[in-house]
């Protein structure tokens, strides 16, 4: 009977042992969430701004954690709809206790899940939008690595200051973010002399294209340059501020590609100054996890996770709590550099130095052209009639 209650005793202190350890365990990790479409018509984006949010807490957890604590990422599937959004975003801060949260592509997806986090006090970084009205809204605990003036500033310093295009046309998708990128690139360049030609349909036989329509370059952006070619319609520069400068646009078209103009705010080999070796970094580490090389997207993940960790790591030396307003005003007086941009946050969650490089395809690769200080090689304008190319 005494060896019977000796072994219940012990199994009991096991049992307790085990919980205790348990239950340390989940407290020694830190979780924070993301939300990205992983499936859907976004699933592309989605998953790729999902490999730089990876890679960013893999980085971290290698180098031993925050204070020792490894950071647990919790990640869910928005699907591409914002009804599911929501819902994801209030399981992540509801249930899951989420410290903070990051990722998203899209402004239809991100604002929600803002206004998610703001109801929970929870910081959200995003990883891709551009929307003003996102940041126009009250919501301190909203904040974001990119914004539509770092495209824009770019492309109406090449137009205006080095191609100086007689007549442009802007072409369009009629939806609120493309709009708003047309009408701000056409009100930067009413100073200048060029004539325009925009809107959603726009027909005009133009010297110069700019264009920008996610949704068509998703699906038939490559069919368009093609038709291009096959009506003998050159113009003497096309610019697609979305979505050309990726590597497998280019093995797509193939020579089709050449001289065509975009714009990213990094890529593998053209980095912040300053930020070659930690660039290197990256890649390496994306490289051995994925087995591809990386794009602007996943830097984009990437960035603004970095961003939450760095913010969290702040808070831990201030010997702080982890909360949600310990959390957001540290990245308030966020100042880090990194690879795609040196990251502070404006008073509305807006970073103050994003700016996309302006590159055009040379031989196969993307050279930057725009701006001067950054550029490898010159801009080839007007570019080569069809008839003229081998």
């Amino acid at each position: 009977m005494l060896c019977c209650k000796r072994y219940q005793i012990i199994a009991c202190l096991l049992l307790l042992a085990f919980w205790c350890y348990s239950t340390f365990a989940v407290a020694a990790t830190i979780k924070i969430g993301e939300i990205n479409p992983l499936t859907g018509r976004l699933a592309k984006q989605g998953s790729e701004i999902h490999q730089g949010v990876a890679v960013a807490v893999a980085e971290v957890n290698d180098r031993g954690g925050l204070n020792g604590r490894q950071v647990e990422l919790i990640s869910r599937d928005d699907q591409s709809q914002p009804d599911v959004a929501i819902s994801r975003a209030e399981e992540l801060c509801g249930w899951k206790k989420v410290v903070a949260l990051t990722g998203g592509y899209n402004d239809s997806l991100v604002g929600p899940i803002s206004e998610v986090a703001k109801k929970y006090e929870v910081p959200y970084v995003a990883s891709a939008s551009l929307q003003k009205q996102l940041t126009q809204r009250e919501n301190p605990y909203f904040f974001r690595v990119a914004n539509l003036q770092g495209f824009v500033q770019p492309l109406c310093g090449i137009l205006s200051e080095s191609l100086r295009p007689q007549r442009l046309a802007l072409l369009h998708a009629a939806t609120p973010g493309s709009t708003e990128f047309a009408r701000d690139l056409r009100s930067c360049l009413q100073s200048s002399r060029t004539r325009q030609a925009g809107g959603p349909c726009a027909r005009s036989n133009p010297n110069d294209f700019v264009f920008n329509n996610r949704t068509l370059f998703r699906f038939n952006l490559t069919c368009f340059v093609r038709q291009l070619k096959e009506n003998r319609v050159s113009p003497k520069a096309y610019i697609g501020p979305f979505g050309i400068a990726y590597e497998s646009f280019i093995h797509e078209l193939g020579e089709n590609a050449e001289y065509l103009y975009s714009t990213f705010a990094w890529n593998p080999g053209i980095t912040n100054p300053g930020t070659e070796a930690a660039s290197r970094d990256f890649v390496e580490r994306f490289r051995s996890i994925f087995h591809r090389e990386p794009n602007t997207t996943n830097m984009h993940g990437y960035t603004s996770t970095r961003a939450v960790l760095a913010a969290m790591q702040n808070v831990l030396n201030q010997k702080k709590p982890l909360t949600g307003p310990n959390i957001r005003q540290s990245l308030a007086e966020l100042d880090l550099v990194l690879p795609m941009e040196r990251l502070a946050f404006d008073k509305q969650g807006d970073p103050h130095h994003y700016q996309h490089l302006v590159v055009q395809i040379q031989k196969g690769k993307f050279e930057v052209v725009y701006p001067p200080e950054r550029s490898t090689a010159s801009a080839i304008y007007p570019m080569p009639r069809w008839s003229q190319r081998k």
